[in-house]
This record gives structure tokens, sequence and C-alpha cells, in this order.
């Protein structure tokens, strides 16, 4: 979904798994999952990418996997233009696409704990859900409508 996203957005891109520091990288390879501690500089790294291009006036979009409120504060801290996009998949479906997964470092035997960990977005976080069982560029259109209205609507609850 991120590289059709970022063309429908004309927007630069980044998946934030390419930020994890190598020990990160190296604990999530062996099986285990991250700690609060371990996402940290991690969600500090990200939300360090998220305020360069906010401050060169760049449209910009990350995936990430910021499963808990206090991670989404680390990466919305100081930077107004961010508003989530919670892409949710069925458990079985999630379980195919890891296990088809190849050359990536997490297995597919961390997704219990990622789950256990995500939290729903709160009331006073900008963002919301989308469907994320079909194609991706109906995915990535659905978004983009959901951000057109967003904006639209502008502040408020």
């Amino acid at each position: 979904v991120l590289p059709s996203l970022a063309v429908r957005l004309g927007a630069v891109s980044l998946e934030g798994d390419t930020l994890h520091p190598a020990v990160n990288v190296a604990k999530m390879a062996s099986g285990r999952p991250l700690t609060d501690e371990d996402r940290e500089p991690w969600l500090g790294s990200i939300a360090a990418w998220i305020g360069q291009r906010e401050r060169a006036g760049e449209t910009a979009v990350v995936a990430c996997s910021a499963l808990r409120g206090r991670y989404r504060d680390i990466l919305r801290d100081g930077h107004p233009s961010v508003v989530f996009v919670h892409l949710a998949v069925p458990r079985p479906e999630l379980e195919r696409r890891l296990a088809s997964r190849s050359g990536h470092y997490m297995p597919a035997s961390l997704l219990p704990s990622q789950l256990a960990t995500l939290e729903p977005f709160g009331p006073d976080e900008p963002g919301f859900e989308v469907s994320s069982s079909g194609p991706a560029e109906a995915v990535a259109d659905e978004v983009v409508a959901r951000l057109r209205t967003t904006q639209e609507r502008g502040p408020g609850p």
C-alpha cells in the first residue's frame, strides 16, 4: 500500500522498519519481541524524519507499527501534520501474508505479540481505520478519500 499511497499523494515515503537499530533487527530475527524501551530510539528516528519532511514542506507517508498510543504520541509530538491510518487486516490474512513473506527479519512467530500490543486509537488521536484486505490500489484510494474528508472537516472532535 505504501508505494501506491505515496504516488497518489505525491509524497515521499519511508518504510519505518529501515530505521530499526541493528540490535532491534537482531532481537526480532531471533524471535524475541521488542519492548517499549527497544522501540523508543526507533520511534525517535521516525519522528525526526517526519520533522525533517514538515520543515521541508513535503508531503510524506510512513509505514510503521505504531501499535500503542504512547508510540503514536512520540510520532506526533510537535508534528501537527501527522494523521494515523490503521490498516486493519483479519488475523488469518495477516498470518497468510507473513508466512508468504520472504527477506524480512521479523518471523511470523512474533505476530501474537504484535497483536497483543496493538491499542485502538484514542479519542484525541488524529486518525482512522481502513480495511486492508483488498488490493493495494483500492486500499490506497480509500485512504486518500478518507484523508480528503478529514482535511475538509478540519480540526476538532
